[in-house]
């Protein structure tokens, strides 16, 4: 089954590091799960007030430069957030990354604060 991008979650790629934007599209076109991008780009008064609302730790994020994204899985046309879902999209991520030479980090690896939804370009080759 072969998935597109919708032009609402295009748009949220407006902004984002161009190998992160080619890693969503050949993501989409690889996954089980249909996702949608919830958000690419932020400015700092979004972060801010991301981590008052506790969603986020940090006002240093990768959001903050294009280098990160954040997608909702699809069942259905319905959002859901069942974690087994994002594993099963993070594949995909990961397959894309790998394919088109493009190291990535997936926030559902970290050992902190574990963020399925995240997907960002690794910071040893995008600093």
């Amino acid at each position: 089954m072969s998935f597109r991008l919708s032009q609402r979650s295009r748009a949220r790629l407006t902004g984002v590091h161009p190998d992160l934007v080619a890693v969503v599209e050949a993501a989409i076109r690889r996954t089980e799960v249909d996702f949608m991008v919830t958000e690419g780009l932020r400015d700092p008064a979004r972060q801010a007030a991301l981590v008052k609302a506790g969603a986020s730790r940090t006002l240093n994020s990768r959001h903050l430069t294009g280098h990160a994204v954040d997608v909702a899985a699809l069942v259905e046309g319905q959002v859901r957030w069942d974690w087994p879902l994002y594993g099963r999209i993070a594949e995909a991520f990961k397959a894309a990354g790998r394919d088109l030479s493009i190291p990535l980090t997936w926030g559902g690896d970290w050992k902190r604060l574990r963020d399925g939804p995240h997907f960002e370009l690794d910071r040893r080759a995008y600093p």
